[in-house]
């Protein structure tokens, strides 16, 4: 059984700093609606995610270097794109302060989540390969990015680091593998939860109590339960007096108990 502990969504990348020529950042026809509104170059020492960049599998080993390298901003508004699906990718995005989702379109439709990418994490990876991205990116919240070119991952210092990014992205799509394959809805639930409550502390804000910045239905979406369901689980977590629910305002009352819904004898 998948125990939410072991999940490896806490640690994902964070921030690189990178010099870019804003005018010479595109991401491609689809989003280029989308305006860079805070092009100011600035340095790491003045990041909100200085310290977990020393901590982030893609900081720079010379964090001195680090700091007299300058790197870009992107803000980008709640609901707008990022990226879209097909799209050309040309660069990495680092989560400065914000939260995306990352999905696409099925035939019927209906929009397929595959991730929630909170501030520290990294956006865009699909696209290395193909240099087309193979999901869309979202704002859930008026958020800030920074940008980091392909060309710069060539370079040695970055590749070790960029392979340990590249192994976590694997080990999290088997880790979601196993929620959607071996858990019943309530288990998904508890564990999707326990993770945010995990990747809230380690950016040192409360484990216990939080905002969910997506909706229930995206929440069905990635846990491949339906909107009722999700719902129907609030409920029942909050009459077990596991968490106190108001609209998306979440407060967990026992994580003994939902460790235990998530990982059952």
């Amino acid at each position: 059984m998948l125990r939410p502990k072991a999940s490896p969504k806490e640690d994902m990348a964070i921030s690189l700093p990178v010099p870019i020529d804003i005018a010479r950042h595109r991401v491609g026809a689809a989003p280029a609606r989308l305006q860079v509104r805070a092009a100011t170059a600035m340095r790491c020492a003045a990041c909100i995610l200085g310290e977990p960049c020393r901590r982030c599998a893609l900081a720079a080993p010379d964090m001195a270097m680090t700091d007299a390298m300058l790197f870009t901003r992107k803000r980008v508004k709640h609901g707008e794109i990022l990226y879209r699906a097909g799209g050309r990718s040309d660069c990495l995005y680092a989560i400065r302060s914000g939260f995306f989702k990352s999905s696409f379109g099925l035939d019927d439709g209906r929009e397929q989540v595959t991730a929630f990418r909170m501030a520290g994490e990294f956006l865009g990876l699909d696209g290395i390969d193909t240099a087309r991205h193979a999901s869309e990116a979202t704002a859930l919240e008026d958020s800030e990015v920074c940008i980091i070119p392909h060309a710069r991952l060539d370079e040695p210092q970055l590749q070790r680091q960029l392979y340990q990014v590249m192994s976590r992205e694997l080990v999290r799509d088997h880790s979601v593998m196993l929620l959607l394959g071996m858990m019943s809805s309530g288990e998904r639930l508890a564990v999707f939860l326990l993770n945010l409550s995990q990747r809230f502390a380690a950016r040192g804000l409360s484990s216990s109590e939080f905002h969910l910045r997506m909706t229930r239905a995206e929440i069905g979406s990635y846990l491949g339960v339906s909107l009722e369901t999700v719902s129907r689980l609030f409920s029942r977590f909050q009459e077990d007096r596991l968490v106190c629910v108001t609209q998306k305002h979440i407060r967990i009352l026992d994580h003994h108990g939902l460790r235990m819904m998530a990982s059952p004898p």
